[in-house]
């Protein structure tokens, strides 16, 4: 199956589009486009890939849908494109991001600049029905993502996992500690972040291990 993705992640995830389940999964895609208002546009669902090919990875941030909003969904997960407000969540990142590393607010949400150094935003569903959060999941992109982060822990070393919320926790559980630096913290979300989101010192501790590995620091 020739799937529209960066050359580099086409390689490594060819044995995928060949699978029974994406073949399903893209065919409901396609139905569901057809049929009803889906998020992100098309040609942004495997933006997050885009932005930051295979050999560049450095920091893997986990979300879980896109945004269901008008707008908002543009294929990285947490970002939303220049002149789209703040989804609440992303406004938390950004306070904690002031209070951790002192990078002020930035005029717009779109996170590309962070994709661009080598953090791959990436949703554990990459669709989703306006207005119907989770609509898409169980449907195959969940064994996508998962594949996705197997390639990344088994092939790469020394990776930074920034994983929010009990859902990114257990995606990323098989993922080795020797390897690579996982960070927990509960969701950026209103309902979860004053619970040790805040505060946790992730940006931070992110380059702090970079520079040890002799790696580029992120600038957030």
């Amino acid at each position: 199956m020739n799937v529209k993705i960066e050359q580099s992640w086409k390689d490594k995830l060819n044995g995928e589009f060949e699978k029974p389940y994406f073949k399903s999964l893209i065919q409901f895609v396609k139905s569901e486009y057809q049929n009803k208002t889906i998020y992100p546009k098309g040609n942004d669902i495997f933006n997050a890939f885009e932005h930051c090919p295979f050999n560049k990875v450095k920091v893997v941030i986990l979300g879980q849908d896109p945004y269901h909003g008008p707008g908002q969904a543009h294929g990285l997960s947490f970002s939303v494109p220049e002149g789209v407000p703040f989804p609440p969540s992303l406004l938390n990142i950004f306070k904690e991001l002031k209070q951790d590393v002192g990078a002020e607010v930035p005029p717009n949400g779109n996170l590309e600049r962070w994709a661009d150094q080598g953090v791959l935003l990436l949703n554990a569903t990459l669709t989703v029905e306006a207005r119907k959060a989770g609509s898409h999941q169980r449907k195959g992109w969940e064994e996508f993502t998962d594949a996705v982060i197997h390639k990344l822990a088994e092939e790469k070393e020394g990776l930074v996992f920034l994983l929010w919320g009990a859902y990114a926790r257990k995606k990323a559980a098989f993922i080795s500690d020797k390897k690579h630096l996982k960070l927990h913290a509960p969701h950026p979300s209103p309902l979860s972040a004053h619970r040790g989101f805040l505060g946790c010192g992730h940006f931070s501790k992110a380059n702090a291990y970079l520079k040890d590995k002799g790696m580029d620091e992120i600038k957030w």
